[in-house]
């Protein structure tokens, strides 16, 4: 189940606010100006199947989001518990980075760790099959996708080099939770 925790970005063991009720989620979201949005998950996709075969189960999806952002790439991005790079895959969103545009993630599968720095405070978004999140550009954040990760996000861009990382050098993402999934907190 998809759930929010809000810190102070100066106290990361006590939340000032847990919740998986999906209404409150999308509302303390939408004041930041993030986009976030349960949709229909219902394709059983193989654990082998090709990003195609992704593309293709959600195409009514996928066309909606282009239409309405007018994006120029798509790709899926699976990364399994048997991955042979799962660690670096993991430790290369681990850090406080931004971009130059919004980052768009559907997640047909598994469950993956926003945490946006906002206002002095840290939203911690947990992502799970169905959600769709949309991360403003310039916000600060950083992504988990847990020690043993197990996910497949259809990704969205709408330039070549709008994805890549701007860090901002702060430790903050190090004195925060690392994502576990299936723990209770």
């Amino acid at each position: 189940m998809s759930r929010l925790r809000i810190f102070s970005d100066t106290r990361p063991a006590t939340a000032e606010l847990v919740t998986e009720n999906y209404s409150r989620i999308q509302a303390e979201l939408d004041a930041l100006g993030v986009r976030f949005e349960r949709w229909p998950a219902p394709h059983a996709l193989s654990h082998d199947a090709s990003q195609e075969d992704v593309l293709d189960a959600y195409r009514a999806e996928v066309d909606e989001l282009v239409k309405e952002y007018g994006f120029r790439s798509i790709d899926v991005a699976r990364v399994t518990p048997d991955h042979p790079d799962r660690a670096a895959l993991r430790g290369k969103f681990l850090e406080e980075h931004s971009h130059m545009e919004d980052e768009v993630r559907f997640f047909v599968s598994g469950s993956g760790l926003f945490s946006l720095h906002v206002r002095g405070k840290v939203y911690e978004v947990r992502c799970e099959a169905g959600d769709l999140i949309s991360v403003p550009d310039a916000t600060p954040h950083w992504f988990d996708m847990g020690p043993e990760p197990d996910f497949t996000a259809i990704r969205f861009f709408t330039e070549a080099d709008g994805w890549v990382g701007h860090f901002t050098g702060s430790d903050i993402a190090r004195r925060f939770p690392r994502y576990e999934p299936g723990q209770a907190g």
